[in-house]
Order: C-alpha cells, then sequence, then structure tokens
C-alpha cells in the first residue's frame, strides 16, 4: 500500500523523499552532493553573459574555476575579478563566498532541513560534526566536544550573526579609509562590505582595480583586514563559545582553548621566523623600514592562515619564505572555520602525539584532559589525505607547467588550503591545468570534513584482537 501511494505521489514528493533518504544514509556523501551541485549552479551563472563586462560570457574552464574558488571560499582567481565581472557578477560572487563561509555539512543539513520541513536529530547531528566529526562516531561522545546537540539551534543562528553582525562592523570601520583613498560614496560602501566579507570569510578576493595595493600605507584598513581574517579562521564553535563566556577561560572546552593556543603560537611563531628569513633573501622585504617589516610579516602570518591577501608581490619572495608560507598554509585555522588546511587542532594533536611519545605516556593530555586515540587516528587520516592531494597536484601540474616547482607547490597548497595567494602559476595555467586547480581546492575545502566525518562515522567495536606484533619503524 505504501510503495503504492509512493508510486502515486507527485515528482517532486519522490525527489524529497529520494534526497532525505540519501541524507540519512549518507550525511558526508550528501554534503558533497549539495557543494557540487552549488558550485555548477554557480558555474551556469558565472558563464553567463550577464555575469561578464560588457554583457560578454565568460568560458566555461573560468567559470567553472571561479565557482570552485567561490563556493570553496578559497580566493584564487584565473580572471582579475576588479574587471571582468559585471556588478550582477560581483554580487554573486560576494553571494557565493556567504554560502561557502557557513561549512559544509551545515549547508547540506540546513538544505536538507528546508526539504524535509524541521531541522530534525539527523540535521542537528551533521551540523555537530561539522564542527566536530567525532559527532558521527558510533558510540559514546566524549564530554567537552565543541558543540553539544542541544546547542544546535544556537550555532546555526550564532553562524549567521557573526557573518552578518562582524562583516557590517568592520565594513562600517572601512568606510573612511575607503573613501579616503577618493572612491566615490557609493563605491566606498560597496568596496568596504565586500573587502569585509572577503576577509571574514578569508577568501581573500579584491573588488577594486590595483586590489590592496591602494591602500599599502593604510595601517587601519589592512589592521581591519587583519582583524576580519583572525575572526573568521578562528571557527564558529570557539566565536560561538567566545560569545557565551569570553570572560570565563574555565569554561571553555578542550577544543576553543586548543584551538586558539595554537593559533597565536603559530602566528606568533610565523612573524618571528618571516623577520629573520625574509629580509634576507626577499627584495620585497628589504625594501621596508623596521616598522612596516614588522606588520608585513604579522600580516603575511595572519593571511596564511587562509586569509589571501597579500601586499608583496608573492612572486618576489625568496624560496626560504615560500616553504615557511607553505607550512604555515597547510595547517591553516580552526575547525569549523571560513579557513582551510588540515587545521590548528589537528597540527595541535599531532604534536602532542609526538611529545607524549617521546616522554614515554601512552596517552595525549592537554589542559588537564585526555585526548582519545580515536582522535589522534582522525588527524593523522586528515593529514595523509592533505599531504597526499598536494603532493599529486603538485606532480600534475608540474607537467602541465614549466614554472618553478617551489611556485607550483606554493599555489597547489594554497588551493588545497584554500589560501587565495598566488605566485602568479595559477593564472598562466592552460585550461587542463585550470580543472586540475580546481578539483584541488574542492577537494581542500570539502574532502577534508567528509573524510573526516565518514570516518568517525564508519568506526564500529570490534570483538576480538589478533595477536600483537611490532614491525620496526624510524
Amino acid at each position: 500500500m505504501n510503495e503504492e501511494l509512493a508510486q502515486n505521489a507527485p515528482a517532486w514528493v519522490r525527489v524529497r523523499e529520494a534526497l532525505e533518504g540519501f541524507a540519512r544514509r549518507s550525511p558526508s556523501r550528501f554534503a558533497v552532493l549539495i557543494f557540487a551541485a552549488m558550485i555548477l549552479v554557480f558555474t551556469a551563472i558565472f558563464a553567463a553573459p550577464f555575469s561578464g563586462a560588457n554583457n560578454t560570457p565568460t568560458a566555461l574552464a573560468d567559470a567553472l574555476f571561479t565557482a570552485v574558488s567561490t563556493i570553496c571560499v578559497s580566493g584564487l582567481s584565473t580572471v582579475d575579478m576588479a574587471t571582468h565581472w559585471s556588478p550582477l557578477g560581483n554580487a554573486f560572487v560576494f553571494i557565493g563566498t556567504q554560502i561557502g563561509a557557513i561549512g559544509v555539512l551545515t549547508l547540506a543539513s540546513v538544505l536538507g532541513a528546508i526539504i524535509s520541513g524541521g531541522l530534525g536529530l539527523r540535521a542537528k547531528l551533521m551540523i555537530a560534526s561539522d564542527t566536530n566529526p567525532l559527532r558521527l562516531h558510533a558510540g559514546p561522545v566524549p564530554e567537552g566536544q565543541a558543540i553539544k546537540l542541544g546547542d544546535v539551534g544556537g550555532l546555526v543562528v550564532s553562524v549567521a550573526v557573526s557573518l552578518f553582525a562582524i562583516e557590517t562592523v568592520i565594513a562600517i570601520l572601512m568606510m573612511p579609509s575607503v573613501m579616503a583613498a577618493g572612491y566615490p560614496v557609493g563605491e566606498s560602501i560597496w568596496y568596504s562590505f565586500y573587502y569585509a566579507a572577503s576577509a571574514f570569510t578569508n577568501t581573500g578576493f579584491t573588488p577594486n582595480i590595483g586590489g590592496l595595493a591602494i591602500f599599502q600605507g593604510d595601517f587601519w584598513f589592512l589592521s581591519l583586514i587583519m582583524i576580519a581574517v583572525m575572526l573568521g579562521s578562528f571557527g564558529f564553535p570557539v566565536l560561538y563559545a567566545l560569545r557565551r563566556h569570553l570572560f570565563h577561560p574555565r569554561k571553555w572546552s578542550l577544543h576553543v582553548k586548543l584551538t586558539l593556543t595554537t593559533w597565536w603560537l603559530l602566528w606568533a611563531g610565523g612573524i618571528l621566523a618571516f623577520l629573520i628569513v625574509s629580509p634576507i633573501g626577499s627584495t620585497a622585504f628589504r625594501a621596508f623600514d623596521a616598522g612596516q617589516r614588522i606588520f608585513e610579516a604579522a600580516f603575511l602570518s595572519t593571511m596564511a592562515r587562509s586569509g589571501g591577501f597579500n601586499i608583496v608581490d608573492i612572486s618576489q619572495l625568496d624560496t626560504a619564505t615560500l616553504l615557511l608560507t607553505d607550512m604555515l598554509m597547510f595547517i591553516g585555522g580552526g575547525s569549523a572555520s571560513t579557513a582551510g588546511g588540515i587545521k590548528v587542532t589537528t597540527f595541535a594533536i599531532l604534536l602532542l602525539a609526538a611529545v607524549a611519545e617521546a616522554r614515554g605516556r601512552s596517552s595525549i593530555e592537554v589542559f588537564r584532559r585526555r585526548v582519545p586515540s580515536d582522535v589522534l587516528r582522525l588527524g593523522v587520516s586528515v593529514v595523509l589525505w592533505g599531504a597526499t592531494t598536494v603532493a599529486l597536484g603538485t606532480l600534475i601540474l608540474s607537467n602541465i607547467t614549466d614554472a618553478p616547482l617551489e611556485y607550483i607547490l606554493f599555489d597547489v597548497i594554497s588551493g588545497f588550503a584554500t589560501v587565495g595567494m598566488s605566485t602568479g602559476v595559477t593564472a598562466s595555467l592552460p585550461d587542463s591545468g585550470v580543472y586540475v586547480m580546481a578539483a584541488i581546492m574542492f577537494m581542500g575545502r570539502v574532502g577534508t570534513v567528509t573524510l573526516a566525518a565518514a570516518l568517525a562515522a564508519s568506526q564500529v567495536g570490534q570483538f576480538f584482537n589478533h595477536p600483537e606484533e611490532r614491525p620496526i619503524v624510524g
């Protein structure tokens, strides 16, 4: 009887039920499907004549690449973002970055909730797993998670409020600088909101001709860019926790403490390393005075989190500076943030595991908390996924372009970690290379979180153990 009713149901009902069933069976695959669908929609939009300047259609490779870069908040581009797009095209770029910023599984779960008519348990699990893939773990969930299921609704509201409030405040504070640069009032308002959104979402697109070079001496404007990138790269669970318990650190979860501590240590360490390494080999740094060098080092260390903006020509940096930036970009920002990379908590867990092993301890302990072994296994999987993606991408592109290897590696890591800084390799790629780089960006943004969620969901109990034997390692 139910089968007969299902067959006689309208087409849209059958499609909705099919999507609901697919989302229940495989949330991570559903998330990939949703992100891919969004990219296809925006590819069609960007390829249309109305999105191009002078009503000119955009080539498929460039349209697809821009769609991937926008939805994955990567910031890399094969066209001049300031001149290639019409006002409507730029508006779609702005909208796409907002969609991509909220997260892979969160987007999928919200759309799933719209389809099913409510935010059920499965949708809440998917949103919670966007902040922590272990939420899809089969079995008891450890205490101290980034977001509890009861707080998921508050998190969704927090994401929307954070996007709107932070970007609005940053944009208002930017307006005097943009107007002082000589832009009319209307353009100043648009540029301010575009820059604020591009910074908070860690995209790195610039809407004006000349980009940040126009504001190179405006430390107020550049500092606002840095602040917005920092807030975006902390992650929505961290912002949610800080909003509730800003002055009560004892109430912060382990995730919040680990994210903030590792983020600031990497940021400060990056500044110090850039000040030591860059002035020696990079002509761009030698042109600055002492104060400007410190600011540029801080700016570059911040943008390596996944910000994507730059006030020096990346191609003019020496090999050591490029390699240092590669390492910071690969680590990226906080989990469930607008930043990319393997995430700072993943890096922290691996580092803590190495320290624990060196001290002969059987467990990872930090901030008076013990980290379960499955978290370490998940972290190792994410790092291996990232390293494999970068290695294969670099190998393929090295056979497509004659650019120096350090330039190719830089752009591949920038694409995987959705950073957006480029040595110029990406813009000069043929169509085949453009498609490869688009795939790298997609895997970097979607692959890590969905891989982690899929691995966490697939873990099952083991009823017996095989005999133990130790292979030689090292």
